[in-house]
């Protein structure tokens, strides 16, 4: 399976080795290239050496979006630290290139949920800390 990861700050870089580890083949965008250095961490190889690919490039581009792969791409994770950024380029990957399988990190909660209605697969941890405290109160 072909896996894009688009931004490789913790949350990316972590699921792009998780990936990779899988036997998955991995394509990391971000726009800085220093970036790289996470998803090198703590490893036994390069991340190229493992296999990984890595594109430097501004996420709101097409043009990086195809260099990094986005075409061949079966599932597409959008984690910059941006929820503008991640939410158009998770509908370009949905409705203009029609990857199968979009996931995409929003820290809002009302838009989250707004464009998981549209249909966009959205994953909100604050949404996830309100539950969890609700649960705490209601509990004590």
């Amino acid at each position: 399976m072909f896996v894009l990861i688009v931004g490789a700050g913790r949350v990316g870089s972590a699921v792009a080795r998780w990936s990779l580890d899988q036997g998955n083949e991995v394509s990391v965008l971000d726009e800085d290239p220093l970036s790289q250095e996470r998803l090198n961490r703590d490893q036994t190889t390069s991340w190229d050496d493992a296999g990984g690919m890595f594109t430097v490039g501004t996420a709101l581009e097409v043009d990086a979006l195809e260099a990094a792969g986005i075409e061949r791409a079966d599932v597409c994770i959008v984690c910059t630290d941006g929820d503008n950024t991640n939410l158009v380029v998770g509908q370009v990957a949905q409705r203009r290139v029609e990857v199968g399988r979009v996931i995409v990190r929003v820290l809002d909660p009302f838009r989250a949920e707004w464009y998981r209605e549209q249909g966009l697969h959205t994953i909100c941890p604050t949404q996830v800390a309100i539950e969890m405290l609700e649960e705490a109160v209601v509990s004590s």
